[in-house]
């Protein structure tokens, strides 16, 4: 008589394949970089020095346009300092007041303290840039990487995206506590010195069908099973009658 066939081993092999939504999260994390990159870039190359002419001519007001007025004035020479305030195109009215730095910048759209960046300020945007390019690089690394990755379920143990092979009675705990908000599960097993703990991660998210796995993983489980606790509900305080 021909030996029977087990049923476990006539179970359909599970291949979660890498799902549209990580391509999709890590295409728009690419891309939020590469905005960080440009931005960063932008304020290092014409941002800050644009900031900075702003800076220097509150500066020159100051200077020229205030100052000027003081000294003219306690000189007697205001008629000449009009005349080159005129010819700098710098604002005086009728009775040659100068205005206030505060309404010179809103008349013209600039901030009334307008900042000065360093040198090293403006060398920091270019560091930044720098590493929000390369994190856009590292995350399209990571998606070609991953990019035909299989998580596979067999009858009897389970093949990770790596390649490894764990089998389910060798699994000894799962913690399910970001299974529901993240479908994260980790299941932990020992290493090949039969002593180091290893932990396998089951990411539903990631791996379309991860959940089946799960699934087959959990039946033929006899471990410690860690899942979120439940806060118990606050018991309402009874009511005090407060007519006697």
């Amino acid at each position: 008589m021909e030996p029977t066939e087990s049923p476990l081993a006539k179970e359909e092999v599970i291949e979660c394949r890498v799902t549209p939504w990580y391509f999709k999260r890590m295409g728009m994390l690419a891309a939020m970089l590469i905005v960080f990159a440009g931005l960063f870039f932008y304020d290092g190359k014409w941002g800050y020095a644009a900031k900075n002419e702003k800076a220097a001519m509150k500066e020159r007001f100051e200077e020229e346009v205030l100052k000027g007025y003081d000294r003219a004035k306690s000189e007697n020479t205001l008629d000449a300092w009009r005349a080159e305030m005129i010819e700098k195109k710098w604002p005086v009215d009728i009775n040659g007041q100068p205005p206030k730095w505060m309404s010179y910048a809103a008349e013209h759209g600039m901030d009334e303290k307008p900042k000065r960046y360093s040198d090293k300020e403006i060398a920091e945007q270019f560091w930044w840039g720098g590493a929000m390019g390369l994190g856009s690089l590292i995350v399209g690394v990571l998606v070609f990487l991953n990019r035909s990755k299989v998580l596979k379920g067999y009858a009897e143990h389970w093949v990770t995206p790596e390649g490894k092979e764990v089998l389910y009675a060798d699994v000894f705990r799962v913690d399910k506590r970001k299974w529901d908000n993240k479908g994260l599960a980790y299941a932990f097993h020992r290493g090949a010195d039969g002593v180091k703990e290893v932990r396998e991660v089951i990411d539903d998210l990631k791996f379309a069908g991860a959940d089946r796995v799960l699934e087959r993983l959990l039946a033929q489980f006899r471990g410690e099973l860690i899942e979120k606790v439940m806060e118990p509900e606050e018991v309402a305080e009874p009511a005090v009658d407060s007519s006697d």
